[in-house]
């Protein structure tokens, strides 16, 4: 294991570079994961993706290839270099997932978000698709980036076992038609259905921003929408809330899914 000492160290620089830039994770193909859990998942899941790792603790590192590159650094250095406030004593370069959609959908249960900006929602709601059986979330315009520090973070590993797909709502639309998959949105119009009379076992559920809901391309896209019963003064739920409600829904009238499900 080597050691790095410096701050300029080229490794060093772009660590920093991809933990707090979109272009540089793109241009580059990589992005940063900070924590021992979050690699281990990696290695158990996709080990050809793992470029390189930081480690404040040799010990603490899981068994990984020969073909991994592991340095060591001080925990000064590594506070410097971890996006996370309190580091976990472990960093790790990987390679980014390819996001294209596929050319067609094989399974029955989706999700897409529209414009979901916040890295947390949409790492929450990440964990929650993948908990809960969903076999794809696509990612509309206006998403956060899937790979930022904090989304993947927060899907506390998911994002390596779900397929996660980046495209636009036309892109969405024709594929859904062509696997004869309804696109249900969570939103009032005139034809909204109640959520106990909607069947979200098939077809693809989607969540708009938090701000705004859905947006008008999605709305037109939608074969129905669905609202959540809420107290009359509650105007609105988070993103994330809202995505693990109905997919909970999907799932308890679809296929079970683990035990007590």
């Amino acid at each position: 294991m080597e050691r790095i000492e410096s701050r300029k160290n080229p490794l060093c620089v772009t660590v920093r570079r991809l933990a707090a830039d979109g272009a540089s994770r793109r241009e580059q193909g990589l992005f940063v994961c900070d924590s021992p859990k979050l690699l281990s998942e990696i290695l158990a899941w996709r080990p050809e993706l793992l470029s390189a790792v930081i480690t404040s603790r040799p010990e603490a590192l899981p068994s990984m290839p020969e073909t991994v590159r592991a340095y060591e650094v001080s925990a000064e250095l590594m506070e410097y270099l971890s996006p996370a406030k309190t580091p976990q004593g472990t960093l790790a370069l990987c390679r980014l997932l390819p996001t294209a959609p596929p050319e067609k959908l094989t399974g029955q249960r989706y999700l897409a978000l529209d414009a979901v900006q916040d890295p947390g929602n949409v790492g929450t709601i990440l964990r929650t698709a993948d908990a809960l059986g969903c076999e794809g979330v696509f990612l509309l315009p206006g998403c956060a980036d899937p790979f930022s520090p904090k989304t993947v973070r927060a899907t506390m590993g998911a994002l390596v076992r779900l397929p996660v797909w980046q495209c636009t709502a036309r892109t969405l639309s024709a594929l859904l038609k062509a696997a004869s998959l309804p696109l249900i949105g969570a939103a009032l119009r005139a034809d909204t259905r109640a959520l106990k009379d909607t069947d979200l076992t098939r077809g693809c559920i989607a969540i708009g921003s938090e701000g705004r809901g859905l947006g008008p391309e999605m709305l037109e896209t939608c074969d129905a929408t669905v609202r959540i019963p809420m107290r009359a003064h509650c105007e609105s739920l988070n993103a994330a809330a809202a995505a693990t409600i109905l997919l909970w829904e999907s799932c308890r009238h679809g296929a079970a899914i683990g035990e007590g499900l």
